[in-house]
């Protein structure tokens, strides 16, 4: 029925709260893929070397496994608001910097990594926050919805940034490029003041409660709960095995395929053309179930998709493997976060969430790591056909687990106490 689903999505984006999250949402997602395409082919430029380009990674992703679990908390007690324009504050000041030094001719390949990585545990604390906001710009019968469009305005941004970053660095090189990360920053801190949340976004700390407890008991609901717990493990999985061929395109683009920074910029893009599919099919569904099922099927779909991607030395069968995977990616991610906003108690939603992004952003760069000092070794190739294998077998112990975690995931807390 396309007419409910199609509804759905103009009733969310009625919501002027959301509307206006989403626009300046719209800058800053586009200023991050415009940054992320300018570091990676500054670190490739600076080193012509595939382990640099897992390091690189790992700086911008990995302090989400050391902070998340702090952020999170501090997430459940912060006026969530206050926190974003903060920590997007400080990350535009970073990229400032990475601007002036490259601009001057100063930057280094250590001095990047060093900036990449304050800027990487900004975006650790970020993140929860942002995602906690969702169901405070919404409510409970949009949520679904919600999430699909901000996956949505995520990948317009995905498109639109590396189209724009590819040819403007050849015209202009990285670092004025980087400038329009800078602006675009600033642009959403000023409309995150136009936003009012529907309920308060601070949560004060129980006064017997101190935050290592909080921390702790994150860990202990998110292992007890049914759904939850092997929601994180496929998780998990799929990030560390499955995704960080990213990350390593621009290492394929050029030694593989022979394309340079305009294959690179062409292979990210239409990763984010079949992620924005992924996104606009899911933003039509206006319920839950049946999220359960689609997700697994699309841990069996990247697997397959990333296998055909690293098989081939052809460009465009590449091409088209790779709009395979954006949209198997954007299923999984979307579905992941949405079927935790359900299953968590309110209690537990910046936790939750935080476990959410120290995987989905920390655990890549732990398998970009891996695969690129492997592929420094046995080629850029074989490491990432054999980490797709291993997304199988993952795929096959999920698939034996469908009815369990059709039942803990797919309904709120408060329905399942009531049945």
């Amino acid at each position: 029925m396309a007419e409910p689903g199609s509804s759905a999505v103009f009733r969310t984006l009625q919501i002027p709260n959301f509307r206006n999250y989403m626009a300046g949402n719209l800058f800053s997602q586009a200023g991050m893929w415009v940054q992320r395409i300018a570091v990676g082919w500054l670190t490739w430029e600076l080193t012509k070397n595939p382990t640099w380009l897992g390091a690189m990674a790992m700086a911008d992703f990995f302090p989400n496994v050391i902070m998340a679990p702090l952020a999170g908390a501090l997430a459940d007690r912060m006026d969530r608001l206050r926190a974003v324009r903060i920590y997007v504050t400080i990350s535009a000041f970073i990229s400032s910097a990475i601007v002036w030094l490259t601009v001057t001719d100063q930057i280094t390949v250590y001095l990047l990594l060093a900036l990449v990585l304050m800027n990487g545990i900004t975006m650790s604390f970020n993140y929860p926050v942002r995602l906690s906001l969702i169901q405070s710009l919404v409510g409970r019968e949009a949520l679904t919805s919600a999430v699909s469009i901000s996956a949505i305005v995520f990948n317009i941004a995905r498109i639109g940034g590396p189209a724009f970053a590819g040819p403007a660095i050849a015209l202009w090189g990285v670092g004025p490029v980087l400038t329009f990360t800078v602006v675009a920053d600033f642009i959403f801190v000023f409309t995150l003041y136009r936003v009012q949340l529907l309920n308060s976004a601070t949560k004060k700390a129980k006064e017997a409660t101190t935050l290592g407890t909080e921390i702790l008991d994150g860990f202990r609901y998110a292992f007890r709960h049914p759904g939850i717990g092997p929601l994180l493990i496929i998780l998990v999985m799929m990030a560390i095995f499955g995704r960080p061929f990213i990350e390593l395109l621009p290492g394929f683009a050029d030694k593989i395929f022979g394309r340079g920074v305009d294959g690179f910029a062409w292979l990210t893009s239409i990763l984010g053309v079949g992620s924005f599919i992924g996104s606009i099919s899911l933003a039509k569904r206006d319920g839950v179930q049946g999220l359960t099922r689609i997700l697994i099927f699309n841990t069996l779909v990247l697997s397959l998709a990333v296998i055909g991607f690293a098989a081939t030395t052809n460009f465009w069968i590449a091409m088209f493997f790779t709009a395979i995977v954006g949209y198997a990616i954007v299923a999984i991610g979307v579905i992941e976060q949405t079927l935790i906003q359900v299953a968590v108690d309110d209690s537990m939603r910046g936790r939750m969430l935080s476990f959410y992004t120290l995987i989905a952003r920390g655990c890549p760069s732990i398998g970009a790591l891996l695969m690129g000092w492997l592929s420094s070794f046995y080629g850029l190739q074989p490491p990432i056909i054999a980490g797709a294998v291993i997304c199988i077998g993952i795929w096959a112990w999920s698939r034996k687990k469908l009815k369990m975690l059709e039942e803990s995931l797919e309904s709120f807390p408060d329905e399942k106490s009531q049945n």
